[in-house]
């Protein structure tokens, strides 16, 4: 859900079938452990971010589904750590309505969201630049196209999807978060919605932690330099991009996409859960999460 994509080759036409691309493969040093990455915020253009989170996420996934699986469910709609559910939220619309809509998923990792909207009759195809977190989505199962593919080249055809979203996927780890937001307005048909979560962009000004030192301002929100954990070669094995709430819904409109709503979910009583520096304790006082919901004029 949260820790991408970008690229420049044209779209195709796609046959609807499980597509799997194999990984790139790296050398292991012999006798000696990865050395730890260093944090730092750097500027980190399309192509650099794709590579490192591709990277990030083959070699994550696994650790990130025995962390997060039991959160998630086989089979829930979860948009956030704040646990808040598509089945009270129906951001999508009325769960009765979804029934024969193609939908497609984006940044799916095990395709939990794609396997509900299934169970409601809706016909999703869950995407994912990830190759292994996708061979998470085959290990639980998925009755639906699976495609290793760059959200901001989606192989699909114009107008192929009535409806789009995703939870933690794509936008936070892109360069141009527009390259995506305009290929999701081609493959939607006229009038067809998009919803996607994201980190509060808030929260960039605090530090990331879910204790009592993760509630003071330790930067400017206004700073939109990347995030970027680099090896010690300087190269980047993991990248997130800073957009402030402003940037955010000019990408939207700009992309051609009209702004329905924005959530931001409150932090609920029942979850006394933690996710990295999402927080009961911070979750009461700042917002967490920011849910775009928009539709394609």
């Amino acid at each position: 859900m949260t820790r991408g994509a970008g690229g420049t080759e044209e779209p195709q036409t796609s046959t609807r079938e499980p597509v799997i691309q194999e990984p790139a493969t790296s050398e292991a040093r012999p006798d000696e452990g990865p050395a730890e990455p260093e944090a730092t915020r750097r500027a980190a253009g399309v192509t650099e971010s794709a590579r490192a989170n591709r990277g990030w996420w083959d070699r994550n996934a696994d650790e990130y589904q025995i962390e997060h699986g039991t959160f998630l469910g086989d089979d829930r709609f979860v948009w956030c750590p704040e646990g808040l559910d598509e089945v009270e939220a129906e951001l999508l619309g009325p769960p009765e309505e979804l029934k024969g809509k193609d939908v497609l998923e984006i940044g799916a990792g095990a395709a939990q969201c794609s396997r509900w909207l299934t169970a409601q009759g809706a016909r999703p195809v869950a995407l994912d630049l990830s190759h292994r977190q996708l061979q998470h989505a085959l290990r639980i199962g998925s009755p639906f196209p699976l495609v290793c593919a760059d959200a901001a080249v989606l192989p699909f055809a114009d107008g192929s999807f009535d409806l789009a979203c995703s939870a933690y996927g794509a936008l936070p780890f892109v360069a141009d978060p527009r390259l995506v937001l305009r290929e999701v307005r081609r493959v939607l048909r006229p009038g067809g919605r998009f919803v996607f979560s994201v980190t509060h962009p808030l929260r960039w000004a605090f530090p990331d932690e879910p204790g009592p030192e993760g509630l003071s301002v330790s930067s400017s929100y206004f700073d939109r330099t990347p995030y970027v954990e680099q090896d010690d070669e300087g190269r980047a094995v993991y990248v997130e991009h800073h957009r402030t709430l402003g940037d955010r819904v000019r990408d939207v409109v700009t992309s051609g996409f009209r702004l329905v709503d924005l959530v931001e979910p409150e932090w609920p009583d029942w979850n006394t859960s933690e996710w990295g520096g999402w927080s009961p304790l911070r979750g009461h006082l700042i917002p967490g999460t920011a849910i775009f919901v928009c539709e394609r004029d």
